[in-house]
């Protein structure tokens, strides 16, 4: 059985990619994929995703050159989410931090707090090209 059999997009046609630091575990982003964006990741060593609110199919990087160089796909065991480790350049974030994942709950969800400095702002990181 080839390995698209066994995943299971939802009843748009999507996956949840969770997106990790192969070095280091971190978890960089969550982003959703669809069969396409899944095969052209796998075939190109980049990420490559759909965006539900731009109805659009993006690789990772394409527009600020921050991308993501694949070292493995793996999926869970109900074959619904994928964990893709990559090696990261530059900020994983589009605000400019290293993860998406830099805010914290605090005081039961009362406050959040900012866990990590920015490497730069989305202004310098779109810009860059």
């Amino acid at each position: 059985m080839n390995c698209y059999d066994q995943l299971k997009f939802d009843a748009n046609g999507l996956i949840p990619a969770i997106i990790q630091e192969w070095q280091t575990g971190r978890v960089l982003m969550m982003a959703w994929m669809n069969r396409a964006s899944l095969e052209t990741t796998l075939a190109t060593g980049k990420t490559h995703f759909w965006s539900r609110s731009r109805q659009k199919y993006w690789m990772k990087g394409e527009e600020s050159g921050n991308t993501q160089t694949v070292k493995n796909v793996a999926f869970d065991c109900d074959g619904d989410c994928l964990l893709i480790q990559v090696e990261q350049k530059g900020p994983a974030c589009h605000e400019g931090y290293q993860s998406c994942f830099f805010r914290s709950m605090e005081g039961g969800g009362e406050t959040c707090k900012i866990t990590e400095p920015p490497l730069m702002t989305p202004e310098q990181m779109y810009r860059k090209r």
